[in-house]
């Protein structure tokens, strides 16, 4: 089975949109999305340096244009289709954070236009609520996994992403992200990671009413793929539970582990990482242990994806 993922905040790299914008089409595409959300796309996408990208604003919609661009290229797909036909080989669709609005777009839950004016909507608001505090995240590599939760929980810490594979992403304050970095879980390592705020805990929550109303007046499509959700790791078959657990993730942990256990009983073979990709790939390496998995990073990794899902679509 196929599985077709797109990676969330801190996956962005400068020029990730570069090569993309080289096939036909794809810069107006991405200049019409820009207009709409009053963001110029291209200019971060191709000149943005590491510190402008980082910027939670740009980052989120820079992120679901990289994946929706990506996507169009590998499946042949158009804005304004309900889904792509070459979809009908992937077994399920999953996306890290903010790549569930690209993945949700995929699977015919959200239009792309709309999934691009909820996540600017998504990256200002969560910004805005980073600011009220100074926070942070850092990742927490290796340990036991209850062991080192209880140690964040003692800290005052969030564990924000439940990565699996020996990953799990701490959130909080300055302060106890310094405080952690003083005092590590025993046999893990603490990498603070380059993240303007404490994504998916209480200090979200403020970013709620705004996502509530970005998502009004959106007639969700039920999912036309198996959309599994980072808020338990489950398979969601309606689109207004899709929607209303986009608003709720915000501050709620991503739970990357359980999605993996639920490709796992799926009986997932292949996964393909949409652009930028390497995070999710990386991980599925180490936890799903003879899995193919393959990232699309440029044009020239489409090649090898597209022989992947007709493998898969002949099956």
């Amino acid at each position: 089975m196929l599985v077709l993922v797109a990676p969330g905040q801190g996956a962005q790299k400068p020029g990730l949109l570069k090569p993309w914008l080289e096939l036909p089409g794809f810069a107006d595409r991405l200049a019409e999305w820009s207009a709409a959300i009053g963001l110029d796309l291209a200019h971060y996408g191709t000149e943005g340096d590491a510190d402008q990208i980082r910027d939670t604003a740009v980052a989120q919609p820079l992120l679901v244009a990289a994946s929706l661009l990506s996507a169009e290229a590998l499946l042949d797909w158009r804005p304004g289709q309900e889904s792509p036909g070459s979809l009908d080989a992937a077994g399920a669709l999953a996306g890290h954070s903010v790549g569930e609005l690209a993945a949700a777009a995929l699977a015919g839950v959200l239009t792309p236009d709309d999934a691009m004016k909820v996540v600017r909507t998504r990256g200002k608001a969560m910004a805005d609520a980073a600011a009220v505090t100074e926070t942070g995240m850092a990742a927490v590599l290796g340990g036991d996994a209850e062991n080192v939760v209880a140690h964040l929980e003692k800290l005052g810490l969030t564990p924000a992403n439940m990565n699996g594979a020996g990953q799990i992403v701490a959130a909080g304050t300055a302060e106890q992200i310094a405080a952690l970095g003083q005092d590590k879980p025993e046999g893990a390592r603490v990498m603070p990671l380059k993240v303007a705020g404490a994504f998916h805990t209480e200090h979200m929550a403020p970013a709620e009413p705004a996502m509530n109303e970005a998502v009004k007046g959106i007639e969700p499509g039920d999912p036309a793929v198996r959309y599994v959700s980072n808020l338990d790791g489950q398979v969601v078959d309606s689109g207004s539970e899709v929607v209303r657990r986009l608003v709720h993730q915000i501050s709620a942990p991503v739970r990357w582990d359980l999605c993996m256990e639920t490709f796992q009983e799926l009986g997932v073979t292949t996964l393909i990482e949409l652009c930028p990709g390497g995070t999710l790939t990386g991980i599925a390496k180490r936890a799903l242990p003879g899995v193919r998995t393959l990232a699309l990073k440029s044009p020239d990794d489409l090649e090898a994806a597209r022989a992947l899902i007709a493998e898969h679509a002949s099956s």
